[in-house]
């Protein structure tokens, strides 16, 4: 944000002046408009105290870009100009970055920049694919068409993703909830009754001496828990980083029971819609896989999407190294080679992309089904031991007594 030093007056006619943030001198003088001042001079202060310094570069969340690409495509539609809806855009988003970064665009605009030219600068608010179909749309003069097709992607990518992270999350959150209720029990309620257990003066059940001996290990050695799981996290970074161990770790993601095939679905609906979007917004077939490549989201499909590209400049079918492969089920390969041969390729994978989608759909809502009787009855069955190893010495005793 730029600092601004302004001097006017104000509705009743009296003399003003200060400063004021905005993203540029447009949207300063907007703002002036908006408080009621006249402008004698607005001058942007440009000393180093009123640089902004920024150390990580901008990024937006991907719901703010999907809301960004649907209002984009319905302003594009109403017959708006781009020039003019960027403006409007700029004027009403509410992310601060992205409301920056749209101001900009429609300042290179002004120059006689494309609009694609002035986005480029923006790497990490705006995908490649994007790029490359806003592209297309120019020299097609099709943009109403790609805009509302990468609207309708974009809204369904969004779609899928959320419900992968609720599939996922839920699980998660009833784990680490079983964890610290156990944890809570062993390290507080446990020990209070190890005194009393101690004055028995009996030999107590083997299930009571491992709990009473957990309940030992959690209140002396916790620490070696926190220190077993940030290395744990640590070791998982280093392996994300890395180029092989980040292929290894998404192999490992695909055979995990249950959660693997909800995984590789939603990298098949994730290829698929790439890729039939990218195809019918008509980017050439090598650079839409490398673009597949980047956001397919997972190293395995990756790999084979790269070497289908080896097979494609080799004068052979796309689907060629997908045939026999592990991760690629033969309905994908199968719908590819059809759609090749009949010209209907985008068609084709427009319609696994939808049943793949569905079937994300499907699992997502068993797993949250299955899981949550699952996990109450395994919290219960922890919880139940927990109190049998407690009583049994204590009904035990009370028998002899009597």
């Amino acid at each position: 944000m730029a600092v601004f030093q302004y001097i006017g007056r104000n509705r009743k006619g009296e003399r003003v002046k200060g400063k004021l943030k905005a993203a540029n001198y447009n949207e300063a003088v907007l703002k002036m408009k908006e408080k009621g001042i006249a402008i004698r001079s607005l001058t942007e202060l440009k000393g180093i105290l009123y640089r902004e310094i920024n150390v990580i570069k901008p990024n937006i969340k991907h719901k703010d870009l999907v809301i960004y690409i649907r209002q984009f495509s319905t302003l594009i539609k109403a017959g708006i100009s781009v020039v003019d809806s960027t403006k409007i855009l700029a004027e009403q988003t509410v992310n601060r970055v992205l409301k920056q970064t749209l101001y900009n665009i429609y300042e290179d605009i002004q120059t006689g920049k494309s609009y694609t030219e002035a986005a480029e600068k923006f790497p990490t608010i705006f995908p490649s694919m994007f790029i490359n179909m806003m592209k297309a749309g120019e020299a097609s003069g099709q943009i109403e068409e790609i805009l509302e097709r990468m609207a309708v992607y974009f809204e369904k990518q969004h779609q899928t993703r959320q419900k992968i992270k609720a599939a996922m999350s839920y699980p998660i959150i009833l784990a680490i909830i079983s964890i610290a209720v156990v944890i809570f029990m062993l390290a507080v309620i446990v020990p209070k009754f190890a005194g009393m257990f101690a004055s028995f003066n009996a030999k107590l059940p083997a299930l009571t001496l491992w709990l009473l001996n957990s309940s030992q290990f959690v209140v002396h050695y916790f620490w070696l828990f926190i220190l077993f799981l940030l290395l744990l996290l640590l070791g998982y970074y280093l392996l994300e980083r890395s180029k092989n161990g980040s292929f290894y770790l998404d192999m490992i993601k695909l055979k995990i029971p249950v959660f693997g095939k909800i995984i590789q679905k939603a990298a098949l609906a994730r290829m698929t819609r790439t890729l039939s979007t990218l195809f019918a917004s008509s980017v050439p077939i090598l650079h839409a896989i490398s673009i597949v490549e980047n956001v397919v989201g997972n190293q395995v499909i990756a790999k084979i999407l790269g070497e289908s590209k080896n097979y494609i400049e080799e004068g052979k079918s796309i689907a060629e190294p997908m045939k026999d492969h592990w991760a690629i089920p033969p309905l994908v390969s199968q719908m590819m080679i059809i759609g090749e041969q009949s010209g209907t390729i985008d068609y084709m994978l427009e319609k696994v992309a939808e049943f793949y989608e569905s079937e994300v759909d499907q699992a997502t809502e068993q797993l949250k089904s299955l899981l949550e009787p699952m996990m109450i009855v395994f919290l219960a069955g922890v919880v139940g031991t927990i109190v049998a190893a407690i009583t049994i010495p204590m009904y035990s005793v009370f028998q002899n007594i009597q």
